[in-house]
């Protein structure tokens, strides 16, 4: 399977924190949430993906080529949505296209006034007069008119209405629907990636928890809850999260061990909220 993209061992060192060798790759065709709280080290992944910053380690790759050495390629071939807008605000959403076009060698007029018209964009409207739902479609006219191959979105539907939401997620799957795209995306709204992505890399304090399908990732944990007797000495060493009360306990288990789960206990099919929930309490141990 070609990947779009392919990040091994990246590693970026700052006084308080470090990304600490992180690898995962995002199969061409497909989507790939990337999530994790606040300060995990997504939005620095993303800066070195796109060489904003300098890595101290690693290699990334995208569609086979080097992010630095190749990076005046690549960046013909991809696109990034970022949580805000960056086109200037007294800029008429018809001007857009006048003011961006000569940057990309691929870029398509007739792509560009298709999307300005199903996206049911004002074309008169400035920047500053679009709702934020408005803005992000813009953000993906432009994105999708010079023949991307790879989406980089970094929260875009952060703020946005359930309708607006929605209308986003069905432009992205239509989007990878030739099965030639992909589309990394960042999010804290997991629910709209349990709806859209095939893939998910979950980050943790620098590094990476899981990388792989989603589905793998919802069937490879579970829940547990118990009274306070049921608790084990190997149990509690194997849960991730774990909160006791006076009542019981919780945590989270891989399901290759649930063998140490009793049948008095019971055992759920986590969210992907509730994953990133239990990682945040701690209790996951890093090789």
């Amino acid at each position: 399977m070609n990947n779009a993209l392919e990040v091994s061992n990246l590693r970026k060192e700052f006084r308080d924190f470090t990304l600490n060798n992180v690898s995962f790759s995002l199969p061409m065709g497909y989507i790939m949430g990337f999530v994790g709280q606040n300060g995990a080290g997504k939005t620095t992944a993303i800066s070195l993906i796109l060489n904003m910053t300098g890595r101290d380690g690693g290699e990334v790759k995208i569609f086979g080529l080097d992010n630095i050495r190749d990076e005046k390629k690549i960046k013909q071939d991809i696109a990034v949505v970022f949580d805000d807008i960056y086109f200037v605000d007294s800029w008429r959403v018809r001007e857009v296209e006048k003011a961006l076009k000569n940057f990309y060698n691929g870029w398509s007029s007739e792509l560009y006034s298709r999307y300005i018209k199903n996206f049911n964009l004002p074309v008169n409207k400035r920047v500053k007069e679009l709702s934020r739902g408005m803005k992000m479609k813009l953000m993906l006219a432009v994105a999708m008119s010079h023949g991307a191959k790879l989406l980089i979105l970094d929260e875009p539907t952060s703020g946005l209405d359930p309708v607006a939401r929605d209308e986003l997620l069905e432009i992205l799957g239509a989007y990878i629907e030739d099965g030639k795209k992909s589309i990394l995306f960042s999010t804290h709204i997991t629910s709209d990636l349990e709806r859209i992505a095939d893939y998910i890399t979950v980050i943790d304090h620098g590094n990476i928890f899981y990388t792989g399908t989603k589905d793998d990732l919802l069937e490879g944990y579970s829940i547990v809850k118990g009274g306070p007797n049921d608790l084990s000495g190997p149990l509690q060493k194997k849960l991730i999260g774990l909160s006791k009360t006076s009542t019981g306990f919780s945590g989270l288990i891989r399901s290759s061990e649930k063998g140490l789960v009793s049948s008095e206990m019971i055992t759920e099919q986590p969210s992907i909220d509730e994953i990133l929930v239990f990682i945040s309490k701690g209790g996951v141990r890093y090789e």
